[in-house]
């Protein structure tokens, strides 16, 4: 029997003894990031709903909605030091239904309902790799990593692929027609498909987590003003703010992957040096290393 499967049921069986909570009363600080997700969970539902009854404006107002508020969670989790496995867990679930399930629907109902099959196993397979992703990051989450490589997702992020995937939702409502035109349909949903496997992928992506811990004094107001105007921008004109956002998003992949693989051989080199030559070389020549006693010459006892 291979001695893997018990260590994993061992540690399986401990996590499910472990608490959600390690106190019996619970901080109330602890609450209000899940409060955000909960609020999150509603909008994610909604756009169901919405969805359903063809109003795909309010459909796609709550999944924005929903985005935003999944970036505010966390961060209030770092800040009020409220993080817990509970929420950690909540935050998944909610993630799946609001940017893994919603969209789906939002596109079926949409314009993918046309193309019958083609269209159902497009969105089927977007929910199951967002599923899916989400799985992975759980598992991957207690890894201890490098500062360097917490600015970097493994994969497109299930917020940032609800957003992208709809980019065809987007030029239709600009006046493209696209749910008039097959093979324009045709064309979405191979690209539904294409951005279900970007989230199951290991490209590296921008996370953002780093952005924001920092910043410039000079930059203080620049930033204000640049949040303010999208804000006014996606509530005025939210299909070309929208559309605009997705593109600057598949363009940056491509630059994500480059600076993560030119960090990735800076620290290979960095930790290259690191190394003691004469341990190199006998790491090389299959030789232990030496060991200096050096011990004064005392008498023994």
């Amino acid at each position: 029997m291979d001695p893997v499967f018990p260590r994993l049921a061992s540690r399986a069986k401990r996590l499910r003894r472990r608490p959600l909570f390690k106190e019996t009363r619970i901080p109330a600080r602890m609450l209000v990031p899940n409060f955000f997700t909960l609020l999150g969970l509603c909008a994610g539902l909604t756009s169901i709903r919405m969805s359903i009854e063809g109003r795909w404006d309010l459909a796609l107002a709550a999944i924005v909605f929903a985005a935003l508020l999944d970036g505010i969670d966390g961060r209030i989790a770092r800040l009020l030091k409220a993080s817990s496995r509970f929420g950690a867990e909540l935050d998944s679930l909610a993630d799946f239904v609001n940017f893994g399930v919603a969209p789906a629907f939002l596109l079926f109902t949409w314009g993918f309902g046309e193309v019958k099959n083609s269209g159902w196993i497009a969105v089927m397979i977007f929910a199951l790799a967002s599923a899916l992703r989400l799985a992975r990051f759980n598992v991957s989450a207690d890894d201890v990593k490098p500062r360097w490589q917490t600015g970097y997702f493994v994969g497109v992020p299930t917020p940032a692929a609800a957003i992208i995937v709809l980019l065809p939702f987007y030029l239709h409502q600009l006046g493209l027609g696209l749910a008039e035109m097959k093979p324009a349909m045709m064309a979405s949903v191979a690209y539904t498909v294409v951005v279900a496997v970007l989230m199951v992928s290991t490209v590296p992506t921008f996370s953002g987590k780093l952005i924001g811990e920092r910043i410039a004094r000079e930059w203080v107001m620049p930033a204000f003003m640049l949040a303010i105007g999208y804000v006014a921008c996606l509530v005025t004109y939210p299909y070309e703010a929208l559309t605009l956002t997705a593109l600057i998003y598949l363009l940056l992949l491509p630059l994500s992957w480059r600076r993560h693989r030119a960090a990735s051989e800076v620290a290979a080199r960095e930790a290259s040096d690191e190394v003691p030559p004469r341990a190199e070389e006998d790491a090389k020549a299959g030789t232990p290393p030496r060991v200096v006693d050096l011990r004064t010459n005392e008498p023994r006892r």
